[in-house]
């Protein structure tokens, strides 16, 4: 058996009993995809707000069940875009539905199919791969209401199946990542065992922060203030000191995140400080800084900064 033969049948050998690949979960934003892909992988990998559109790019989160390994992408909200972001987040979307093996839609049971939903099942004929669809929040609706809404979803568009699951309890959800396990192609995995994301830590511990500033103040802060992370230094007793910058876009925001006597953003750094240690598994000193940089959103280093295209 020569060289090459030999390499082939090993290669044959450790992918046959693996299996591995993505899945796109798509839709409106508020729907809970987020949360979702945090219950399928078992761990944090995406941030979780209120405020709507907080998901910007792509995001994966890599869950293992028996052989396969499933790559969730947990994409932005699909939306009419009024925006240069809007945009970008948008065409992120489906680009990330386009690339993978599977695609699911996610929709909030209680608003059942509103002008969101429609608009993107719309877009559903444009796939070439099989769509499920998901129904969450199924805890917060009446069973009856549940069969009569599937019942009117499927005759929208054929999809391959239907679950019904609460993201938030976990209820329904282990079901939906068997199934998907069991979809995936046969080949070797791509990430390490212990590995739930392809996001950087220091991406994480931004998106972290997001988080928290989007907690804190919901209703004062517009979606599309940004966190970066401009240091990452590993201490010799083990801990970490983090320098971030929160980039707003106006003064009056600046003022709003620092808070009266520099309170608010103190909370924020305390909530994210804990937060981040728990998910690095490491003491974590963190520094944060508010700056204004006016219309940040039209500067293309900030979208490859995110992992977006910038949209012309």
């Amino acid at each position: 058996m020569s060289d090459e033969d030999f390499h082939t049948e090993l290669m044959k050998g450790a992918t046959a009993v693996t299996r591995c690949g993505f899945v796109a979960l798509i839709g409106a934003p508020n729907v809970g995809k987020s949360t979702l892909v945090n219950q399928l992988v078992g761990a944090k990998v995406s941030i979780v707000s209120r405020k709507v559109q907080t998901t910007r790019t792509q995001v994966r989160g890599i869950a293992i069940k028996d052989d396969s390994q499933v790559i969730f992408v947990d994409t932005p909200g699909i939306f009419t875009p009024k925006r240069r972001l809007d945009r970008a987040m948008v065409t992120s979307a489906w680009g990330g539905a386009g690339d993978a093996d599977a695609i699911a839609l996610v929709l909030d049971a209680r608003k059942g199919v509103d002008e969101e939903a429609e608009a993107i099942m719309a877009g559903l004929p444009n796939l070439s791969q099989p769509v499920y669809l998901i129904l969450n929040k199924v805890d917060l609706v009446e069973r009856a209401s549940l069969l009569k809404l599937t019942e009117h979803v499927n005759t929208l568009f054929n999809f391959k199946e239907t679950y019904m699951v609460s993201a938030l309890t976990g209820s329904g959800v282990p079901r939906v990542l068997e199934r998907f396990a069991s979809l995936m192609p046969m080949g070797a995995w791509l990430y390490p065992e212990d590995q739930v994301s392809d996001a950087p830590l220091r991406m994480l511990a931004s998106e972290i922060t997001r988080e928290k500033l989007f907690e804190r103040l919901h209703d004062e802060l517009p979606y599309r203030s940004t966190v970066e992370t401009d240091q990452w230094q590993e201490r010799k007793d083990g801990s970490v000191r983090i320098e971030q910058t929160i980039f707003v876009e106006r003064e009056t925001q600046r003022m709003i995140v620092l808070g009266k006597g520099g309170q608010q953003i103190k909370l924020i750094g305390e909530m994210a400080r804990k937060e981040i240690g728990l998910e690095i598994e490491k003491t974590v000193h963190l520094f944060l800084h508010v700056k204004v940089r006016e219309n940040w959103s039209d500067d293309p280093a900030r979208y490859r900064e995110m992992g977006l295209d910038f949209p012309k």
